[in-house]
């Protein structure tokens, strides 16, 4: 199974949210996958702690979906999106509206979480528009939020390695991130920091809820190491949004379909907001879509404001949008989910991650565990003021062992698959707690 990548081919291909130089000296390839586990050009399994990138929660190369998607191919391999439809468009609609918070029964297709947020931002920007309210234009995200690597989702996302070369993007300000000091090694949801939502109405007293179209946050914050939201937080957060006419979008690429225990995290948190973002699991990370669940309310007004029948309502959407192909794979994820019970699955198997990964705690250099489902994040201490070094040289040393993990900033970050074994968790805490005690 050695691989057969040329030198010219490594240099050829400049490789997306990665560091080359060192990926291109001692690369790491992947040539197969089933299950939960990756196989790399030596024959080595190597599980998966990320569930690919938060993408393949049911695990790798189920026959099913392959079949299904081999099907569509051979019947209807493409079809505009652009005034015409295929059949699998509407019955994957009908099938998530069944899925989603009641009211959030419109959907519309993209192709990528960083799509879904575009997406959502400018339905929330021009539905008060088409409502008469203008200059409701700025969009308020949070500090530490990733919303993808679109100039929207570097302006209101809010880490800063994704916007400090860029130059200036679109207006947006940004919410206090929710983690405190006081929160270290809580296990769940931290018990104190719902305050924080308040901190709302301070951006709006300075920019004016007249002039701010929507807040946008991840539930759970994913790509910043998993932090998790202070109890009581996402429901003040709902609460100020209505009060100041405000809408409230959640992304939940990371989250959607089965991370935190149900469907979606708005349903584990008990808050609704207007709009959610979803993609990677929609289906299971084997063909790119993603999908805007929109309240029925903003539909409408795009409807209503749009005048002649033959008018179109909403001037966006992309070339692939909805395709035949990613829809098949979609609506078999949908069925494997059900049918394996993966999301009951993570709800009840997540008391025992939480007390594993949490076992960590005392290990040199941990100085933070969050958890929360099927996903966790540890902080690792700095050093000699490099705050990435050391989660780096821990994810090597995994991978080296045969696990694969995501490192970022500060912290290493797990997102197990719904498929995981008990034991198959413990070793994964095990092992990282002899990468972890390993480096200097």
């Amino acid at each position: 199974m050695e691989t057969q990548v040329t030198q010219k081919g490594l240099d050829a291909y400049w490789m997306p949210y990665t560091s080359n130089r060192q990926f291109k000296a001692d690369p790491r390839m992947i040539v197969g996958a089933k299950g939960a586990y990756y196989i790399d050009d030596k024959g080595r399994e190597i599980f998966d702690g990320l569930s690919g990138l938060w993408t393949c929660g049911m695990g790798h190369n189920h026959p099913e979906i392959a079949q299904a998607v081999g099907k569509q191919l051979s019947e209807l391999d493409y079809a505009p999106a652009f005034q015409f439809g295929h059949p699998k468009a509407f019955e994957l609609a009908e099938r998530l509206t069944e899925l989603t918070p009641q009211g959030l029964n419109r959907i519309f297709y993209v192709n990528s979480g960083s799509e879904a947020t575009d997406t959502a931002t400018k339905i929330a920007r021009a539905y008060w528009r088409v409502n008469g309210q203008p200059t409701k234009t700025r969009i308020i995200g949070r500090a530490k939020g990733y919303h993808g690597a679109s100039w929207g989702g570097i302006s209101y996302g809010g880490i800063g390695g994704n916007r400090k070369i860029w130059g200036q993007a679109m207006e947006a300000d940004h919410l206090p991130h929710t983690w405190q000091p006081s929160q270290a090694f809580s296990q769940g949801m931290p018990k104190t920091g719902a305050e924080l939502a308040d901190e709302l109405l301070e951006l709006i007293a300075l920019h004016d809820a007249s002039n701010i179209a929507a807040v946008i946050v991840e539930p759970m914050s994913g790509s910043a190491g998993v932090i998790v939201p202070p109890e009581g937080y996402l429901q003040r957060l709902r609460e100020l949004c209505s009060q100041h006419n405000i809408l409230l979008i959640f992304d939940e690429v990371i989250t959607g379909f089965g991370r935190t225990g149900n469907y979606f995290a708005s349903q584990t948190f008990g808050v609704t907001p207007d709009m959610i973002c979803s993609a990677k699991q929609i289906t299971n990370g084997t063909v790119p879509m993603g999908a805007v669940m929109v309240q029925d309310d903003i539909y409408q007004a795009y409807m209503a404001a749009a005048g002649a029948a033959h008018n179109i309502e909403l001037p966006h959407g992309y070339t692939y949008s909805g395709h035949p192909v990613a829809c098949a794979a979609a609506l078999t994820t949908l069925d494997l989910l059900e049918k394996h019970q993966f999301i009951p699955r993570v709800a009840e198997l997540s008391p025992h991650f939480e007390r594993a990964i949490h076992t960590l705690k005392g290990a040199q250099h941990v100085v933070d565990i969050r958890n929360f489902g099927f996903a966790a994040g540890i902080s690792i201490a700095h050093r000699d003021g490099d705050p990435a070094i050391r989660p780096f040289e821990i994810a090597q040393k995994l991978w080296q062992s045969g696990f694969y993990v995501r490192y970022g900033g500060d912290t290493i970050q797990l997102g197990l698959p719904f498929c995981t074994e008990l034991n198959e968790m413990d070793r994964l805490v095990d092992a990282m707690g002899d990468a972890i005690n390993s480096v200097s």
